[in-house]
């Protein structure tokens, strides 16, 4: 299990979970064997991994802006058990999960969503659904019940797609592998003229749709999530803008004031001048802000 957690942070969840249900709930630990029946919650600030039949934590780069993500766990599932992996989606903003489900389901594995109308949040359930081909749209309550018919029946051989290169190659940068050796990121990709928000690096597209992107030092974003972060770092600048043109203001005020009582008049209207033009701008900006936040506000609340 992965749930998006502050890297700080501490996380009750698998003491949560433990008390709510019957199977045994551990936080994941670094090589340990997976044994059935036991479910491992990822601790904050790792990435949770399957490698053959262990778990593995690594602190390899973000994946928009999250770690644990939920992406990374499903990639290395999918390259390490192929159709014997069942993976699925719960309630939650944005588009993580979506890539996962399809490296699943690329090897033979099943996709199990949550229905949005079921759900909290709708945005990981849609953008899942848009993105993966689902096998299963279920209500919370009988995802359970689902997933132990599931786990019963026998598999028996299923023809399965080599990985992708791509597939290999995101796996071993969540796992904080060296890559180097591995094939570039500009061949399996295109430059997208975006940068990391992360890093400021360059970032390139890694699907024909432009939904997924990379920069050389790993880091992953979908579309969805750099647009989500393009808005928050405009706000930021913009705050920082109006910041500025307040405290040039509050200077060109101090400045007109020591002019005048040098008996500059003629320099002390200049500053004045300076000042309220500043001033003016800065309302216009603040007012621009305001309003912007009592939308955001309100959309939120619909």
């Amino acid at each position: 299990m992965v749930l998006h957690l502050p890297a700080g942070g501490t996380s009750a969840l698998a003491d949560i979970l433990g008390r709510l249900g019957t199977l045994p709930v551990t936080a994941a630990r670094h090589g340990a064997p997976l044994a059935p029946g036991h479910v491992y919650v990822a601790p904050p600030d790792h990435h949770l991994l399957v490698q053959g039949d262990w778990t593995t934590l690594s602190r390899g780069p973000t994946e928009n802006g999250h770690r644990p993500a939920v992406d990374a766990l499903f990639r290395s599932a999918a390259l390490a058990h192929g159709p014997r992996v069942v993976g699925v989606v719960l309630s939650g903003v944005l588009d993580d999960g979506a890539a996962g489900l399809v490296a699943i389901t690329s090897r033979g594995g099943l996709a199990v969503v949550q229905d949005p109308a079921d759900a909290a949040y709708a945005g990981m359930p849609e953008s899942a659904l848009r993105i993966a081909p689902i096998d299963y749209v279920l209500g919370a309550a009988d995802i359970g019940k689902k997933l132990e018919t599931i786990v019963r029946r026998p598999i028996g051989r299923v023809p399965v797609a080599d990985p992708s290169p791509l597939l290999r190659y995101e796996n071993a940068v969540a796992g904080n592998r060296d890559t180097t050796h591995d094939l570039d990121l500009e061949r399996l990709g295109r430059y997208a003229g975006l940068t990391c928000p992360d890093c400021q690096g360059v970032l390139v597209a890694l699907d024909p749709s432009e939904n997924r992107f990379r920069c050389r030092v790993g880091h992953a974003w979908t579309a969805d999530a750099l647009l989500a972060t393009a808005d928050d770092r405009l706000q930021t600048a913009l705050w920082t803008a109006l910041r500025t043109l307040e405290a040039k203001a509050t200077l060109a005020t101090q400045m007109a004031a020591g002019a005048r009582s040098r008996g500059s008049a003629h320099v002390a209207a200049t500053y004045d001048r300076t000042a309220e033009e500043t001033s003016h701008a800065a309302d216009v900006l603040r007012d621009r802000l305001t309003v912007a936040e009592t939308v955001g506000r309100e959309d939120g609340d619909q």
